[in-house]
């Protein structure tokens, strides 16, 4: 039985805390397409953290050139995820992203989103570590951008699955 990959959504960040927004946000779907975009701050989008830059190595003023309008995001994301629940390995900080990209935006999600965890099974969380390891050894991507962090996220799920369904068998 072919197993239906979870839609995985991940989001980078200005920093980790209290005034923090996101900078980057990504999707691996559901038939193997990702997508892939830097936002453009917002005038009262301040915070930075330096730390937060070193991982997803975007500064800011590369958002301000190269990113694109929360409005055309939160459009994209809206038409790409219509009426599709959307998964997340860090639900309670991308959440609070995702609410600032589409409150900037002056839209609402047409999707929801939940915390990955709501969809691993107690033998999928024990060998989530070790393939998800595998899994970013095996794809070797040089580049940490939310996309290629979602593809590793659905990967490992896949693999999990895959792997505790061979041994319910």
């Amino acid at each position: 039985m072919k197993l239906q990959a979870p839609i995985i959504l991940d989001i980078e960040a200005s920093g980790f805390g209290v005034g923090s927004y996101p900078v980057e946000i990504g999707y691996a779907g559901a038939r193997g397409e990702s997508w892939c975009a830097l936002i453009k701050p917002q005038p009262d989008w301040h915070h930075w953290d330096m730390a937060a830059e070193s991982l997803h190595h975007q500064s800011r003023d590369d958002l301000m050139h190269l990113g694109q309008s929360v409005q055309s995001i939160a459009i994209h994301l809206n038409r790409a995820l219509a009426h599709q629940t959307v998964y997340t390995d860090a639900w309670f900080n991308d959440y609070v992203w995702l609410n600032c990209l589409y409150e900037a935006a002056g839209m609402q999600p047409s999707f929801k989103l939940e915390d990955l965890r709501l969809i691993l099974s107690p033998a999928q969380s024990a060998q989530w570590h070790v393939t998800k390891q595998s899994v970013i050894d095996a794809l070797a991507m040089a580049r940490h951008r939310a996309s290629t962090d979602a593809i590793v996220l659905q990967q490992t799920w896949l693999k999990t699955a895959a792997l505790t369904q061979a041994f319910a068998a």
